[in-house]
This record gives C-alpha cells, structure tokens and sequence, in this order.
C-alpha cells in the first residue's frame, strides 16, 4: 500500500468490502493469513480489539484510514502484529511489549507449565517460595508462575533497563507488583546469597551465523541481544549453568528453554556445572523446548 494516491478506499460501510481490500493488499506478501490479519488490522483501525467480521457494518474516516494505511505498510514491511498493537497475550495473560522485551511465542508456555506442575508436586500452590527468572525481558516466565502460585514471590532480572521497566509495568497491570521484583542486572551480579526454589530462563540461544535466515518478524524487531549467543549459540547457556547451581535451592528445580538442536549440548554444559538432569519437556510442536535442571 505504497502509492496511496492510487488506493481506491471501498465506498460503503459493509465490513465485507473493508476485509477483502486490505486482504488484497496483504495478499501477495503474506497469503496464508491475508483474511486473519485483515480482520485484526481493521480492528485496530477503528480503535478495538475484537477481529471485524464479514457481517458487521464499520465507518472509518479520514483519522481511522489515516491509521489503516499505517498498519497495513508497517505490516508488509515486517513488523509483528503483537508490535502494531503493542501486547502479546502469554499463558492466558495480556503481556505489553518495547523495544527491548522479546515478543513471547507460545513456545515458551511450556516452561511456565513444567514449573507451575512442579510446585503442584511439592505441594507448593499455598506456600511462600521463591522464584527467579534470568533475562525476564516482558516479565511473561515469572508472572505467569506468580498468577498461578499466589504465595510466591520472584525476581526478574535482565541487563536491559527498559525491559526492567516494561515487566515492573506489566507486573503493576496484572497486579502482580507486591509479589515481584525486577533488577536490572547482568546475569546474577548485583545479587548477593539469595538462592530460589525455582529457576526459569530463556536464554539467547540462536547462533550468529543464523542472522541472515530468521525471519524478519524476529531478525528485525526483536532486541539483537535478547537473541544472539555466540558462534555456537551457547555463548549464555554457559554464563547460566554455574549460575543456577550456585542459586538454585537443593531441592528446587530450574526450568531453561531450549533453541532446536541444543538439548545435548546444553545438558551437558549443566553436567559440568555440577547440575542433573531430571527431564526434558517438548513445546506443542513436539521440539525439545524445556530442560528441568536439579541438584544431585
């Protein structure tokens, strides 16, 4: 929707006629979902959130077309969906996001179930633990164990300070905020003795030859250090292991996520720390996603 001088807006108020011009203009650059994001880009257009449908009668005028036009070339240019509206949902939760928070991908969903199954094991759901989450980014790991272990508490740490401040806003909307704490810090160095009951990270795992292959949704709008970790992408993953088995309490467990591939070689970057394995847990797409760390 470059030459807008060109772009014959529909005359009519039928939404049906909305959808399939900017499925139109969605359609050579994203043709699976051309219809879907149609649908979520009028939505924002006229300032909701609900997907317009076939049936329904909208208006927009000039501000709302003004906007329109926006989204639909941010959208062709690359730019997530979640990032136009500015919040992913995460594990049932509305998560906002800037420019230094990752875009949460259900991916990760797996290491808030495996943890949250945890506690229910240890019969932790009605006791005060402890939770610490390295490279909190959005907050989306330890608030979404936090809203579902309402008498824990955790601290999120991550170098960035705007992502500190997004999670500590994130923790604040969800009403989380007397039960977490976000830091800003470089791993664990501005910690002193404290030690948790549970552990999750999701760390930069992508090589940095693989700049050049990811997609542009994550290539270009997820923070450069929020995902790169070296030539082999266990540059972090071997910053973390000894981490965690100085942090982690004897009988706690940590919950890290995985990049395809890596569960051998970070499993034995945890061996090495002293750590053991007690079990691997595979995301929807059946890819070994989150490794469960404990003491021997």
């Amino acid at each position: 929707m470059t030459d807008k001088a060109v772009i014959a807006y529909p005359a009519s108020h039928d939404a049906r006629d909305w959808l399939r011009f900017v499925s139109v203009q969605l359609a050579e650059k994203l043709p699976d979902t051309a219809m879907h994001e149609a649908r979520l880009l009028l939505a924002l257009a006229v300032g909701r959130e609900a997907p317009v449908l076939t049936h329904e009668h909208i208006h927009l005028d000039s501000a709302a077309r003004k906007v329109l036009a926006s989204v639909i070339d941010a959208r062709l240019s690359g730019v997530p969906f979640s990032r136009l509206r500015g919040w992913r949902e995460f594990y049932g939760l509305r998560f906002s996001l800037n420019a230094d928070t990752l875009d949460p991908r259900p991916d990760s969903e797996v290491l808030v179930a495996s943890a949250v199954a945890f506690a229910g094991q240890m019969g932790w759901q009605d006791t005060t633990i402890s939770i610490a989450d390295f490279g909190t980014g959005s907050g989306c790991l330890l608030l979404s164990c936090l809203h579902e272990l309402p008498l824990a508490t955790g601290l999120g740490l991550d170098v960035s300070a705007g992502a500190v401040k997004q999670a500590k806003d994130n923790a604040d909307t969800l009403g989380l905020s007397a039960r977490a704490e976000f830091l800003q810090s470089d791993w664990d160095a501005e910690l002193q003795s404290e030690r948790f009951h549970i552990i999750l990270s999701n760390p930069p795992y992508i090589e940095t030859g693989a700049y050049d292959s990811l997609a542009d949704e994550v290539r270009l709008h997820d923070p450069y250090r929020a995902l790169f970790a070296g030539t082999d992408g266990l540059q972090d993953y071997r910053k973390l292991m000894p981490i965690i088995a100085a942090r982690l309490e004897i009988s706690g467990r940590a919950f890290i996520e995985l990049g395809f591939g890596q569960v051998g070689a970070v499993s034995a970057l945890a061996q090495a720390a002293g750590l053991h394995i007690d079990s691997v847990q595979n995301d929807l797409a059946g890819i070994a996603r989150c490794l469960i760390l404990k003491h021997g």
